[in-house]
């Protein structure tokens, strides 16, 4: 019986144990050197918003009878925003904002801003000081014909809405500024728009770690397309979860000259494909074939175990383009044969 139970164990060990060279001589396989690209994007939405400020005070009363400018227009000195009872009401620059009506014998710096803007206009020659006198007077009243409104030299607070600067691109508040609206004055009807949209993509802090500042991004919107970088991150403030990317263009805006292709309100998402490895073409090698060295160097070991110093082009999606080693080599995957199983 002893002799049965001995012969019962060694049957067991034979077909179970693998052979002793069994681990030893499959660790790893081999891979063929390739010419080819490497590459990696992800595909995620931009986000583009016009900043805007409050930028104009209405004055004028009655029902608005018509409106003269669409959202992100850009518009001069003299330009007819809307119109209050069919009498326009014009945009022009300055600080102080129109308070009261303004006639020959008037002074102040509201005078001064309708003086600058007839000049501009051609309607005025003379010194812009501020004193409403009689030159300034008939400007006025040149003006006015040229608007087709009466020609009393009397400038009204609801005719002008003075603006910090122009040229500029202006919103009008489609909750107070429609045909056939009410208007009591004082409503803070014009904003004031940035030159141009900022652009940022909401990402998880995993995905913000492979876009660092200068990572490309393609976007558009309809037919136009875009090239950005990512200028920087920030948390977003409403979300512990959510990094913000900031976009800039190259030396302008990222959407050039068509920013007017980008909806003034409200916020647009644009498709965009973010480049977190650019497209290097050369001979590719898996990673895993690549064998660091304690020194920084990178080798790969070829299928009769010599091994060749290469360098490393880029890396992604789990293969690399490299120098140091021909396409048709065979090489060592995984490089380490301790690295396997």
């Amino acid at each position: 019986m002893l002799a049965i139970g001995a012969a019962v164990g060694w049957a067991a060990s034979a077909v179970f144990a693998p052979p002793d060279d069994v681990l030893a001589a499959t660790p790893y396989t081999y891979a063929e050197l390739v010419v080819g690209e490497v590459g990696s994007s992800v595909s995620l939405n931009t986000v583009a918003k016009w900043p805007q400020v409050p930028a104009g005070t209405n004055q004028a009363i009655g029902t608005v009878t018509s409106v003269s400018v669409k959202p992100g227009d850009e518009v001069e000195a003299g330009d007819v925003l809307y119109s209050v009872d069919l009498r326009p009401v014009v945009v022009a620059e300055g600080a102080t904002p129109a308070f009261r009506a303004v006639a020959r014998g008037t002074e102040g710096a509201d005078v001064k801003q309708l003086q600058l803007m007839l000049t501009e206009l051609g309607f005025y020659s003379g010194v812009s000081d501020g004193e409403f006198g009689g030159a300034t007077e008939q400007a006025v009243r040149d003006w006015q014909r040229s608007l087709g409104i009466d020609d009393d030299g009397i400038v009204q607070a609801g005719d002008l809405v003075f603006v910090p600067a122009l040229p500029g691109r202006v919103s009008l508040d489609r909750e107070i500024v429609y045909r056939g609206a009410t208007l009591a004055g004082g409503e803070a009807a014009v904003s004031g728009l940035a030159e141009a949209p900022v652009f940022t993509i909401p990402v998880t802090a995993q995905q913000a770690a492979a876009m660092p500042a200068g990572t490309p991004v393609e976007l558009g919107i309809e037919d136009a397309s875009w090239t950005a970088v990512v200028a920087g991150q920030e948390p977003d403030p409403e979300s512990s979860e959510i990094v913000v990317v900031t976009l800039e263009g190259a030396g302008g805006p990222v959407c050039g000259d068509e920013c007017d292709l980008v909806p003034v309100t409200g916020e647009s998402l644009l498709n965009s494909r973010i480049i977190t490895q650019a497209t290097v073409s050369g001979v590719v090698a898996p990673s895993a074939a690549l064998l660091s060295a304690a020194d920084g160097t990178v080798s790969v070991i070829d299928d009769e175990g010599v091994t060749h110093e290469v360098t490393v082009l880029a890396s992604a999606q789990g293969m690399s383009v490299i120098e140091g080693a021909a396409a048709g080599l065979r090489v060592r995957v995984p490089a380490d044969a301790g690295a396997a199983g």
